[in-house]
């Protein structure tokens, strides 16, 4: 499995790179910081090992995989990072070169006293799946240096790099797509926070015209990789609606155990939203 993302799904990169992620984020499941921007696991989980970050050098295996995803990262440069989906591309390509190479190496000379238990079988490229998770700090910093109408104009724009990016990977030889759609941006406590005014927000106190900016994001994903099947016919493309699975914890928040979602940082352990979060995320996986 090879993820590309933001921190929805950065399991490490950001915090190994740059600033590491502090206390009381890991709290509830790791019972410590584990370079995650949350409390617990992320919706990356499957019936794998955890996926090791790309950018962590201490200690990571890559033998089920790499998580090239790193907080704040964006489709389009400049965004919040510079790790952005074209860096994470490359990133890939570069990483796919030289275990690829490295396993070949130890194959011809079994004398060489180096280990591959921790690396990728070149063979198992083709067969592994490629998610992404990514498109929300475009819509977040687009909010932040732009108007409302730029922002819904640059759309095709973030979705046709996220497309090309798709036709590189394929050129590799990727063929298992897992594509998660963009959450209620305008849900975000800082965004609530400070991007409320008058007429501006939905019954449940969401920002109005992020969420719309998010749909519309949602609605060009989708008919996006409705056309990717078309020109990759030997593909598998799965399309997962993230929105609407956040949306419902959000609308709902005070009958999960929370009751100010602008207050939001951590979940105790002991709330009953943490096994909801963990039942429906794992429902919208499959």
């Amino acid at each position: 499995m090879y993820n590309f993302g933001d921190s929805n799904s950065d399991t490490g990169g950001i915090s190994a790179a740059l600033n590491e992620i502090l206390q009381p984020n890991g709290e509830t499941f790791f019972g410590h910081p584990a370079g995650r921007a949350s409390d617990g696991r992320l919706v990356l989980r499957v019936k794998l090992p955890y996926l090791g970050a790309y950018l962590d050098s201490i200690g990571t295996n890559f033998r089920h995989g790499a998580n090239f995803a790193t907080g704040g990262s964006s489709v389009r440069p400049p965004g919040f990072s510079q790790f952005n989906l074209g860096i994470q591309i490359s990133q890939f390509i570069q990483f796919k070169a030289r275990t690829t190479t490295l396993y070949n190496q130890l194959n011809l000379n079994r004398r060489i006293a180096l280990s591959i238990s921790n690396i990728p079988r070149p063979a198992e490229f083709s067969q592994a799946l490629y998610t992404y998770d990514i498109g929300q700090n475009d819509l977040g910093h687009g909010f932040q240096t732009m108007s409302e109408k730029q922002v819904l104009d640059s759309i095709s724009h973030i979705i046709g790099e996220l497309a090309k990016s798709i036709h590189q990977l394929y050129k590799e030889g990727t063929r298992f797509f897992w594509i998660h759609n963009t959450g209620p941006l305008g849900c975000l406590p800082y965004n609530v926070i400070y991007g409320k005014k008058a007429g501006n927000l939905h019954k449940n106190g969401c920002v109005k015209s992020q969420n719309e900016a998010a749909m519309e994001f949602n609605s060009q994903l989708k008919d996006e990789i409705s056309w990717l099947r078309t020109q990759f016919p030997f593909a598998k493309f799965t399309y997962v609606d993230v929105y609407s699975a956040k949306y419902a914890f959000i609308s709902n928040a005070k009958n999960l155990g929370v009751s100010d979602m602008n207050m939001l940082c951590c979940f105790d352990s002991s709330s009953p939203l943490k096994y909801v979060i963990s039942t429906i995320t794992i429902e919208c996986m499959e």
